[in-house]
């Protein structure tokens, strides 16, 4: 592989030279910006043999660097070779400032514009000008022009997504939006969010491993028309049926020249999520850039009443295969058969697969035995896979996008006989959990208020983790749905009715295991609070799978946290329980008994 990445390091330099720049900037993302990268997009991969899912490289005539986080530091110098590359954090080694010390003034740093937010865009080219160093906009990605074998892109067409299961239609949902584009003072808005855009005209897709979108970007007027750029090839006759009144489709390429006539057009645009090169060319060509937020954000976070039946369908479904797993390696772990991390994801996977309306997993799944567990974004496919032993933890989280919901669950599993040590870490755990899903909050409150609910009971035995306690999860879209979140440092969001969040407390012992225990919950208005004074919220969960009763310590729970097991787990049980039948129930049956 080294030979091939240095090979491809020359031909990357090469193109610093035809472009007269000193540095070139890879980042993980790709021109949509979004989480997750299609395999031709996969630059940062192809520059360095980096598969992670956060890095940036910046590649120097006579040297070159790799930025990671903190969840890459083994795998990185896996798969870099060092001889290549420096190894550099991207929080402590800051990309612009690095670059500031490393090049002398009047140097010039290339970007492709498209592969960066319009935010990072402004401020970096801010420290430059300070620095007297160029920031330059390449025409011709680098590692477009060398990679000679890039994959094809997808071809799978766009599919209509039904009215019914998205409670609305197109129109109704373009014509709600453009209200709000026009209430911030725009005449347009660039939707650049796939997922937003997938939304907007009821449309799903198959061109991003684990997100079902297509590709594309959209322009939304204030009174509710829109036009569509993606591949044409991939519309379907009946589209214009399907979308109503007001919608073109015109080819991806067309966007720039469409961008570059907009003379006097008030244009909305998310600095923080929207490509600069978009914007950029927007302003060159006389529009006049409105920043704000994704006007389509918070209406599709908010899901209806035909979303969230969707969402409670695929999850009882999905919780009957889930808990079928569960079922079985138990079984395998009563005969002493242990099996690796990636076959029991497959195995999992199997359970989920005879769901006809099953598409594809929400996300890589985290199978974790022992001491991976202990790293909180493990991915077992990085390195070789390790084989479960007895008297451990088992970590597994996992989630799939079905026609009419997405799931995401994680279960801790006793594996054999847990020590002490291990049951209080749990309990902890599931403590915090129970006290964030049993929260009431006014409207108005923001995941960030409610972070500590989920920390409270590690923080008193001076404990904590290090990730947030919930992410949005969007319906048949993103399992990492914004804005809406719950952590430490999240943004003041205010959770509205109708948002799906995870409620994914954690505890993680470097070496030694790795504890989460995760359901989805939807917020709702209280039910049976009386004499409020205040519009009260309170949350919902949707996941029916059971928790492991053999890894809590009784004692360090409260009668009410007691209850709250109980009635969640038989609730799970009268759920669950019409749907499987011999081992498999009389498994369900027992797990769930009360403690």
């Amino acid at each position: 592989m080294s030979n091939n990445i240095a090979t491809r390091l020359n031909a990357i330099r090469q193109q610093l030279e035809v472009n007269q720049i000193d540095a070139f900037i890879i980042p993980r993302a790709d021109e949509y910006l979004g989480e997750y990268v299609p395999a031709r997009n996969e630059r940062l991969h192809w520059a360095t043999g980096f598969t992670g899912s956060a890095g940036m490289a910046i590649v120097l005539k006579d040297r070159a660097a790799i930025f990671t986080d903190g969840r890459y530091t083994v795998q990185v110098r896996q798969q870099v070779d060092g001889s290549l590359f420096e190894y550099l954090s991207l929080y402590d080694d800051p990309q612009i400032d690095w670059l500031i010390d490393t090049l002398p003034a009047a140097a010039s740093v290339g970007i492709d514009s498209r592969l960066h937010t319009l935010a990072w865009y402004q401020q970096a080219k801010a420290q430059f000008d300070k620095a007297q160093i160029n920031l330059v906009e390449v025409n011709n990605n680098p590692i477009d022009v060398s990679w000679l074998d890039r994959p094809a892109p997808s071809a799978s067409t766009m599919t209509l997504f039904s009215h019914e299961g998205a409670g609305r239609n197109s129109v109704e949902k373009r014509q709600q939006i453009g209200a709000l584009v026009k209430k911030q003072g725009a005449d347009v808005a660039l939707i650049a969010a796939l997922d937003s855009c997938c939304w907007l005209l009821n449309i799903r897709g198959n061109d991003v491993p684990r997100f079902p979108v297509i590709l594309g970007c959209g322009l939304l007027s204030a009174n509710g028309d829109m036009t569509f750029f993606t591949d044409l090839a991939k519309v379907p006759n009946n589209i214009a049926e399907h979308v109503g009144a007001g919608v073109s489709f015109k080819e991806e390429s067309e966007l720039a020249s469409v961008l570059a006539k907009m003379e006097g057009v008030k244009l909305l645009a998310d600095p923080h999520s929207a490509n600069a090169y978009s914007q950029l060319l927007a302003q060159k060509g006389g529009a006049k850039l409105i920043a704000g937020t994704d006007p389509v954000a918070i209406p599709k976070a908010q899901k209806n009443s035909a979303e969230l039946a969707g969402m409670r369908a695929c999850h009882i479904r999905d919780g009957v295969a889930v808990s079928r797993f569960l079922a079985w390696l138990d079984s395998q772990v009563e005969q002493h058969i242990m099996h690796d991390e990636a076959q029991l994801a497959d195995k999992l996977e199997s359970f989920r697969l005879q769901d006809p309306l099953y598409r594809e997993p929400s996300f890589d799944t985290i199978s974790a035995t022992g001491a991976n567990a202990a790293m909180c974004h493990y991915n077992h496919n990085n390195g070789t896979p390790s084989t479960m032993t007895m008297d451990s933890i088992y970590l597994v989280d996992s989630g799939a996008q079905y026609i009419d919901g997405t799931t995401d669950v994680t279960r801790t599993i006793a594996i054999g006989k847990v020590t002490d040590e291990q049951k209080k870490m749990v309990t902890l755990v599931l403590k915090g959990h129970i006290a964030l899903d049993t929260a009431r909050f006014p409207k108005g409150t923001s995941g960030q208020q409610l972070d500590a609910f989920a920390r409270q009971y590690l923080w008193q035995h001076g404990f904590d983790y290090d990730h947030g306690t919930g992410h949005g999860v969007g319906h048949f879209l993103s399992v990492h749905e914004g804005p809406q979140r719950i952590g430490k440092n999240v943004n003041g969001v205010a959770l509205l009715p109708g948002m799906v969040l995870s409620n994914e407390p954690g505890y993680y012992r470097a070496d030694g295991f790795g504890i989460r225990i995760e359901n989805l919950v939807a917020v709702q208005p209280c039910q049976a609070l009386q004499g409020a004074e205040r519009e009260m919220y309170e949350f919902d969960a949707l996941t029916h799978i059971p928790m492991d009763a053999r890894l809590i310590d009784k004692s360090l729970l409260t009668d009410f946290e007691v209850n709250w097991f109980n009635q969640y787990q038989q609730k799970v049980r009268q759920t669950l329980a019409p749907l499987m039948q011999g081992d498999e129930l009389a498994w369900l049956n027992k797990v769930t008994e009360a403690i």
